[in-house]
């Protein structure tokens, strides 16, 4: 068994709690033990809000630029297969606040959820061991704590200048560097202006190629620049300040682009993210690491890098033996896979059902395998605005935009366009799978063929040990708990479609 259930906090780390009124406060007991002497390394962690896998320049794009994450990469490590555990910004940046799978988070597994008192964060870990904290742009959420005022990742800055002239010196820190980019709304034509060649665009194979999709992508990129430029700035600070070799930085995204079939869904261009690590102490540089990591495994990995032992409960696993090997290519043999899945998004279904598309997946090099729980309900969420469980909701799992209504209005005008509606919009089966070497975009389900049936038969079998390991509801029992939390956002009017 890979990790332990036991709450039961060892001798060592009671003697860390007594000093520690953090997690008397918030009820959390946690399994976590500092060594007597932690390095002193800083943790700089810059999160986008939804951009997708290959759209960088270090990945082979041919449009979007993006320096600061390409240097990132150069002198450190790439990831070619980074994945969150659920398309939806509560629940992934939970999961990667707490190391856990969202399925074990309680509300915090939906999107405008209750971030619990008895889930400790790694940044709140690291203070006990006196680590500086500051966060700004997008932290956690959108949702709210339990104990209202708790600062998951510590206290608000302006950005990231201000906290280094502000910091104490003699102190380590741990940054969130949060963003709204390239989360919509879009400034429509903005790539194209910006000089980007919209005929070297890559169209994924599951929407139209059309001029007014290519623009609304580059329009997506141009916000994805505006990002790489924020962190770029961030380094810039950091060297200013003598502190950027000391400093593990990590760049990655809470998931995909908000497009038909990629956010909140569990395929490549929803759940797979960008991420790049420099860390010249430890980590080789021009390294381009192939190994499953699941952004889960962040809070283990800086925990582990400050001389900490991360806490039982942590599904993730630390990056450390990954990060400090001088190999590129499959580093771990064990990292050969990985998990993931999704909750409620936007309470989108027909009233008065406020359940979510509750699914899970497990991703290998060669395989996609999807389990969906309820194929009753619409991936997407509900056509009907006037019949959604939140008033206005209008397919309200897929971010408005172009795009999204290109491919709605156009439904009807033949049968590709048919085609490419029904897989982002559309009811889906219970199972699915996609051979990744023949579909490497994921839009021929292969799940009833006989060929793929032993292959099929084992992914199942090894995501169902998984989920039963980490005690996921929607095997073990209960998983209509999600359906119940409290959803205290509202949905994509229809008018603003």
């Amino acid at each position: 068994m890979r990790f332990s259930r036991s709450l039961m906090p060892t001798r060592r780390l009671l003697l860390a709690l007594c000093f520690c009124s953090l997690f008397a406060t918030h009820g959390s007991r946690v399994a976590a033990a500092a060594d007597a002497a932690p390095p002193k390394v800083n943790i700089l962690f810059a999160i986008a809000d939804d951009w997708g896998p290959h759209h960088a320049s270090a990945y082979g794009d041919a449009v979007v630029k993006t320096p600061t994450f390409d240097r990132i990469a150069r002198e450190g490590a790439l990831f070619t297969h980074a994945f969150c555990t659920s398309p939806s910004c509560t629940p992934s940046r939970s999961a990667i606040l707490t190391g856990q799978y969202h399925w074990r988070l309680d509300s915090g597994a939906n999107l405008y959820a209750v971030f619990g008192n008895r889930f400790a964060t790694y940044p709140e870990l690291l203070r006990v061991t006196g680590y500086q904290l500051g966060a700004s742009g997008k932290t956690w959420g959108p949702g709210r704590t339990e104990r209202p005022g708790r600062q998951l990742m510590g206290p608000r800055y302006e950005d990231f200048p201000a906290f280094l002239a502000k910091r104490d010196v003699a102190k380590p820190f741990c940054y969130w560097l949060g963003s709204g980019d390239p989360h919509r709304d879009y400034d429509p034509g903005s790539g194209k202006r910006s000089g980007m060649d919209l005929s070297k665009i890559h169209v994924p194979a599951f929407f139209p190629d059309n001029e007014l999709v290519r623009s609304d992508i580059a329009d997506y990129y141009f916000e994805v620049q505006r990002f790489d430029a924020l962190v770029g700035k961030a380094l810039a600070a950091l060297e200013a300040a003598g502190e950027l070799d000391n400093t593990i930085v990590v760049m990655t995204s809470d998931h995909g682009m908000p497009f038909p079939r990629a956010k909140s869904n569990i395929y490549d261009y929803g759940a797979k993210v960008p991420l790049a690590i420099r860390w010249p102490k430890h980590v080789k540089a021009g390294r381009r690491v192939e190994d499953f990591v699941n952004l889960t495994d962040m809070a283990p990995t800086f925990l582990a890098a400050a001389g900490m032992h991360p806490p039982a409960r942590m599904t993730g696993r630390s990056l450390m033996p990954v990060l400090k090997s001088a190999s590129s290519g499959l580093v771990d043999p064990s990292r050969d896979k990985v998990f993931f899945g999704k909750e409620r998004h936007v309470a989108s279904q027909t009233w008065p059902d406020y359940g979510g598309y509750p699914c899970r997946a497990i991703r290998t090099k060669d395989f996609l395998y999807i389990r969906n729980y309820r194929i009753d309900r619409w991936p997407a969420g509900n056509a009907n605005h006037r019949g959604a469980a939140v008033p206005g909701g209008w397919y309200a799992d897929c971010d408005n935009g172009p795009t999204k209504r290109y491919m709605i209005d156009n439904v009807h005008k033949d049968l590709l366009h048919r085609q490419l509606f029904d897989l982002s919009f559309g009811l889906r089966p219970a199972e699915e799978l996609y051979d990744l070497a023949k579909d490497p975009e994921q839009v021929r389900n292969v799940a009833g063929v006989e060929k793929y049936e032993e292959q099929k038969a084992a992914l199942a079998a090894e995501l169902t040990r998984e989920l039963l390991e980490s005690e996921d509801p929607r095997e073990v029992g209960g998983g209509d708990k999600f359906d119940r939390y409290h959803y205290f956002g509202g949905a994509p009017l229809y008018k603003n479609r």
